[in-house]
């Protein structure tokens, strides 16, 4: 299937299968950070919970940690949105064989006869 295109999206949209794989890539990215997250999140309870002031001060970095583990799931996210947004243009282009400005209006030209 390399090469190969992936119809979706629910309105027979195809994606070249790289895109998709891409996006699949940059889930499974997310998805261990996130797993990671509950990890992070789950050792932070456990010290606040214990009250010992070494382990109050190891959640300093344990927080650090996490916040930037969300920056890195929100990069990825707006990452993936404008893949997507890229290859959805890309694919209207295709469809209807004009172009697409950046505002959105396609700039077909029209073929005079004569």
């Amino acid at each position: 299937m390399e090469g190969g295109m992936f119809t979706g999206i629910g309105n027979g949209t195809q994606l070249d299968t790289k895109v998709v794989q891409t996006f699949q890539k940059s889930f499974v990215q997310v998805q261990d950070i996130l797993d990671q997250n509950r990890l992070l999140i789950n050792e932070i309870n456990q010290n606040h919970e214990s009250k010992i002031p070494d382990n109050l001060s190891r959640n300093v970095g344990l927080i650090r940690e996490l916040n930037n583990n969300i920056r890195r799931v929100v990069d990825l996210y707006a990452d993936l949105s404008g893949s997507f947004s890229m290859s959805m243009e890309a694919s209207s282009e295709a469809e209807s064989g004009g172009t697409l400005k950046s505002d959105g209006k396609s700039s077909e030209k029209r073929i005079r006869s004569g």
